[in-house]
């Protein structure tokens, strides 16, 4: 290691070579200086300041957008939170105010934040994260009233590496991998949105470095390490080599075991066809988690049988050996779809959306998928699986399975000959916990989906950053839900699995081994890390470390148990 070499937090199993280019976004907003308190018209700067606020929203409307076809859907709602910070009361209570006392409009967004912006600051691990996203919007609002243009990030030289005090969501959103190879930041941390972008964006990047920094220099050659969190200036020719873009552990794309033989389906999560080429490269056995809702998005009519027929031969086809789950159309009141006219619900994700709006609403619409899906395997090696998602009830399920079998028969007595594929269920209700015997009974799989597990668990809506450390999927309550689920498949043939973020998080590996599950499937970037972790792990060791966790009654114990390991119980 280098005398000069800085040292922070790896946020991704990535290294990368670039030039410095610095980011300094507050360099191109000025405030106007304040003027006499009594020459600021109350009125009119609220008025500002509310065009000000409805500008935003337009903004964080496409940033979703954006992220959502860049990084997924998931990773996008932190945009949903931030629209929800443009109209908490308590800011919006406390900028009015500022205005009343006769601050202009731009002036009194800045200090209206300070208060809640302090306040996260002064929490610790997720919660410290989300003063960056209260900065995101605050700065997102200053720009507006001043009228200044952001700063361009999405076109910079090949090979740059991006340092700044700090990135937001938006900031990270716009990086394009293609030239960006990487970031570094003074703050933040591993769980922060940057951070989780730069993974799903397959970007090197090293936070929290602190202030020595800024003592690198614009254009200055650096070799950076996502993984040991390390920034050496001037790398020697030895050290360029070494940190080239891949992944440190190597790459598998045989199927993976523990070191005592217990097979473990490593797969990847995909949110459009474009990525399936990743998934390949980074040794995933398949498809865990194929989101069909990108087609479906943007656009001013449904996709046909034919256009999703052909997205679906081409995703079985590129694992002729392996096994593809599709989960079926997932869409509901929170995501804008015109010509599916769906509802205004106060509560979206508690309303009509996945299966629910499948067997009822867009029941046309599922059984067009369905024959797509079909369709598709018939042609092709390529094992199919189909996922339903949001399932409650055993009706929904059996429903559901019911209108596989039409769609089988149907195209059967049309001369074709098939075989029927794998239909399972996503857990991601509490309901489904409870009937998860009744379920394993009559699916082939289940795939535990620990983003909404947890949120509805919890009762901690994971878009909501002030009960974000709530939506932790470690707390004793998410791991006994999950241990209770796997339990239902025990002695049966149906294999259970699991996609959420979970899944991909190589610290957590060997407690899901451990809790039992048979397939894992994540970010395609973490595929080599996580197999390269299970051919690590001793199963018997892993379930010694999972029933401990079990056993804890607090997510700090678990932390402190899973720091510890399995081995801790030998001292």
């Amino acid at each position: 290691m280098s005398d000069h070499t800085l040292t922070g937090i790896g946020a991704t199993p990535l290294s990368a070579v670039g030039s410095v280019v610095w980011y300094r976004p507050d360099e191109n907003v000025e405030l106007p200086a304040q003027p006499p308190a009594d020459t600021v018209d109350p009125e009119t700067e609220r008025e500002r300041f509310t065009e000000a606020q409805e500008r935003a929203r337009e903004e964080l409307e496409t940033e979703r957008d954006r992220a959502a076809e860049r990084v997924g859907a998931d990773e996008a709602a932190v945009f949903d939170a931030h629209s929800q910070f443009l109209g908490d009361p308590q800011i919006e209570g406390a900028i009015v105010g500022e205005i009343d006392e006769g601050l202009p409009a731009e002036h009194a967004v800045q200090n209206g934040f300070e208060s809640g912006i302090e306040q996260f600051e002064g929490m610790d691990g997720r919660m410290a994260d989300r003063a960056d996203d209260l900065r995101d919007v605050r700065d997102r609002l200053v720009r507006i009233l001043t009228d200044t243009d952001r700063t361009d990030l999405s076109d910079l030289p090949r090979e740059s590496i991006v340092f700044a005090e700090r990135l937001t969501p938006s900031d990270t959103a716009h990086l394009d991998p293609d030239t960006v190879a990487g970031f570094v930041t003074v703050t933040g941390g591993r769980t922060s949105h940057a951070s989780i972008f730069a993974r799903s964006l397959a970007l090197s990047a090293v936070v929290g470095v602190g202030d020595g920094l800024n003592a690198i220099d614009e254009g200055t050659t650096v070799a950076i390490d996502g993984e040991a969190g390390t920034v050496i200036p001037e790398p020697s020719d030895e050290i360029r080599e070494q940190a080239t873009r891949t992944a440190r552990a190597a790459i598998r794309s045989e199927p993976v075991t523990t070191a005592d033989g217990t097979a473990i389906e490593v797969a990847a999560n995909v949110g459009r066809p474009s990525e399936i080429e990743a998934a390949i490269d980074r040794g995933a056995d398949g498809i865990g988690l194929y989101r069909t809702e990108f087609l479906f998005l943007d656009r001013e009519a449904p996709p046909g049988e034919d256009e999703q027929y052909e997205i679906y031969r081409e995703a079985l086809a590129s694992f002729p050996d392996g096994r593809v789950v599709v989960r079926t159309l997932d869409i509901g009141g929170d995501k804008p779809i015109p010509y599916l006219d769906l509802p205004s619900e106060d509560n979206p994700f508690l309303g009509e959306r996945g299966i629910r709006r499948s067997l009822d609403a867009d029941s046309e619409l599922f059984e067009t998928q369905l024959r797509a899906l079909v369709r598709a395997a018939i042609e092709t090696t390529g094992d199919l699986a189909i996922m339903f998602p949001l399932v409650a009830t055993l009706d929904e399920f059996e429903t559901g399975r019911e209108r596989v079998e039409t769609v089988i028969a149907d195209l059967e007595a049309d001369g074709q000959s098939i075989e029927t594929p794998e239909v399972g269920t996503m857990i991601e209700t509490p309901a489904t916990v409870f009937l998860a015997p009744d379920l394993a009974a009559r699916a082939d799989f289940l795939s535990i989906g620990t983003n909404d597990l947890t949120q509805y668990v919890m009762a901690a809506d994971r878009g909501n950053e002030r009960v974000g450390d709530l939506h932790d999927p470690r707390h004793p309550a998410v791991l006994r839900a999950l241990r209770r689920t796997i339990e239902a498949t025990e002695g049966m043939e149906t294999w259970i699995g699991m996609c959420g973020e979970m899944a991909g998080d190589p610290e957590l590996t060997e407690l899901l081994v451990g809790l039992g599950l048979d397939e894992l499937s994540m970010s395609a970037l973490t595929v080599p890390e996580v197999k390269a972790r299970i051919g690590e792990i001793d199963s018997s060791m892993a379930r010694t470390l999972a029933e401990r966790a079990l056993a804890a009654s607090t997510k700090r114990e678990v932390d402190d148990i899973l720091a510890e390991g399995a081995r801790g119980t030998d001292r």
